[in-house]
């Protein structure tokens, strides 16, 4: 059985949203992918970027740059 450990995840309300930071994540070769969104969370739309707590920071700016509005940022043992 894998390791939990502690994971950055960040939901949005449309599906749209949450492609358009997966791209623009992998463009600026940011870390993480779209997952399911856990039970234990609700998402408007299904789906949230997990990535490493350590790019926290920069996932926030470059949604803030890209005019992305995050439905909820957590911080979850994945």
């Amino acid at each position: 059985m894998r390791e939990k450990t502690l994971q950055l995840l960040i939901t949005f309300s449309s599906t749209v949203q949450a492609m358009s930071m997966e791209a623009q994540a992998h463009a600026a070769g940011l870390p993480g992918r779209l997952i399911p969104v856990p039970t234990a969370i609700t998402a408007g739309c299904g789906l949230a970027y997990k990535a490493p707590l350590d790019s926290r920071a920069q996932l926030l700016e470059l949604m803030a740059e890209a005019g992305l509005e995050p439905e909820q940022v957590v911080e979850m043992l994945l």
